[in-house]
């Protein structure tokens, strides 16, 4: 009787734990937003291909050529949590006019990609080295000069990608949390589910089943491997992740290796991108991802951004 108690007991635990983690993650998912616009919008001539991805699932994409270059620079653009590919549309027609191609994915789970259990950070970036895969392979993309720009969690897993390939030429981060556990942490305190009686389980299953604790892949641990150069552009009145922020991570780069551009805004800088363009593709030039021309600054960094000093 005392075993048939203990076993009933046991199961119940384990289906109440088991119902409580599916709860979690369905809390936690991401919501799938359809496309909105595309870039035939914009009057660009971008080619919808599919993606072979990790765990054998389907991205979709645009890749949008660069105009009239036959070996040109080019861009993977991913969205950050709970957008798509058409979101970061307006970062595309000034890339196109400057001669680079454009591959927008949608992560897992988002837009028009295949679903999973669960997505995170590392497999956005995972999502990423899809696309720079293919674009290797696209006889009209030169290998040699690849470029990453992501915004939010998509910044964090450009930067992440950054860590692990060496083809990476220029990581682009827009708005990009300094680690997942903080960002995790308001979230909790948002939804006020105390830290100290539940939140720090849900934080632990959360690493358990992504396989990897928020330290290993914070873009405050991955800005500081990165090799290649960084420009981090953020909202001065970003309230979803404070451009603080952005200046820790600054911090925590290679001396010359990470810039900081503060601009006008919140937590979306893509439309307010177009004014600030001059300094982003001054940026491109300085990694000699385009021709060295256009306006630099004295010291030869791009004019507009900050210098890799804290500010």
């Amino acid at each position: 009787m005392m075993l048939a108690t203990a076993a009933l007991v046991l199961t119940t635990a384990l289906v109440l734990r088991s119902g409580v983690h599916a709860l979690i993650l369905r809390g936690l998912r991401a919501p799938r937003l359809g496309h909105e616009r595309s870039p035939a919008d914009l009057g660009l001539a971008a080619r919808p291909i599919r993606l072979c991805g990790a765990n054998e699932k389907s991205l979709f994409a645009w890749f949008v050529p660069a105009p009239g270059v036959a070996r040109a620079p080019a861009v993977v653009v991913m969205h950050g949590w709970g957008a798509n590919a058409s979101l970061m549309l307006p970062v595309v027609a000034p890339l196109h006019a400057a001669g680079i191609a454009v591959l927008l994915i949608d992560a897992r789970c988002h837009g028009d990609s295949d679903d999973e259990p669960f997505t995170s950070l590392p497999r956005f970036a995972e999502d990423i080295e899809a696309g720079l895969d293919w674009l290797r392979h696209q006889p009209g993309v030169d290998g040699s000069r690849l470029v990453l720009i992501g915004h939010s969690v998509g910044a964090g897993a450009a930067l992440l990608c950054a860590t692990r390939r060496s083809d990476v030429r220029a990581v682009v981060s827009l708005s990009a949390f300094a680690h997942p556990g903080e960002v995790m942490r308001r979230f909790l305190a948002t939804a006020r589910i105390p830290y100290t009686v539940l939140g720090w389980y849900v934080l632990r299953h959360v690493q358990h089943v992504i396989g990897a604790r928020f330290d290993d892949f914070a873009p405050l641990t991955s800005v500081a491997r990165a090799r290649c150069p960084v420009l981090l552009v953020h909202g001065i009145e970003d309230e979803t992740v404070p451009f603080n922020d952005a200046l820790r991570l600054q911090a925590a780069g290679l001396p010359g290796k990470v810039q900081c551009l503060a601009m006008p805004g919140g937590h979306d800088p893509t439309d307010a991108l177009d004014a600030h363009m001059p300094e982003l593709l001054g940026f491109l030039r300085s990694t000699f991802v385009l021709a060295a021309s256009g306006p630099m600054c004295p010291g030869g960094a791009p004019a507009g951004i900050q210098p890799t000093e804290n500010p």
